[in-house]
């Protein structure tokens, strides 16, 4: 079966009731987890993106207390898995500056992990790509905001 185009479904949405409207939402959480979790996002937290971050932010203290430091192979695999995650919340929120917040953060977690990130050139790459992904959303942001991102921005990397 071939998937049909957004415009396609947002015409055929548009003829549909509230009550077959909620029904196929609710279909479609059953469906797949990131949909569920989506549309948890969408009605419970979008509306206190603080209080969202905070949450994400403790999940992310939480994984990272629980990698594995028997060798970098399941460090690597560990930290992964954890930004996956962080995307995709990013990906949910669909903000620029939660974007930041959130990357900032996790490359403040990774540089302050033991065993250092030093020791292994493709978690350095990983840093070094989130580090960029950072920098372009924070360009992205007003004026205000990108001058509070850069100076965090800043001391995370002067203090290599």
């Amino acid at each position: 079966m071939k998937a049909v185009t957004i415009k396609q479904l947002k015409d055929e949405l548009s003829h549909k009731s509230a009550n077959e409207l909620k029904e196929l939402c609710l279909h479609l959480a059953r469906f797949k987890k990131e949909n569920k979790e989506l549309l948890t996002y969408l009605l419970f937290e979008s509306h206190d993106e603080e209080r969202y971050i905070q949450t994400i932010k403790e999940e992310m203290d939480f994984q990272f207390d629980e990698v594995n430091t028997n060798s970098f192979y399941y460090i690597r695999k560990s930290v992964r898995k954890i930004l996956s995650s962080i995307k995709k919340h990013i990906r949910y929120s669909k903000k620029k500056e939660t974007e930041a917040e959130l990357l900032l953060y996790f490359c403040k977690k990774l540089k302050t992990f033991r065993p250092s990130i030093k020791r292994s050139t493709r978690l350095q790459n990983v840093f070094d790509s989130q580090i960029r992904m950072a920098t372009k959303a924070i360009d992205k942001l007003h004026e205000d905001l990108q001058y509070d991102f850069q100076i965090e921005l800043n001391e995370l990397l002067d203090n290599e």
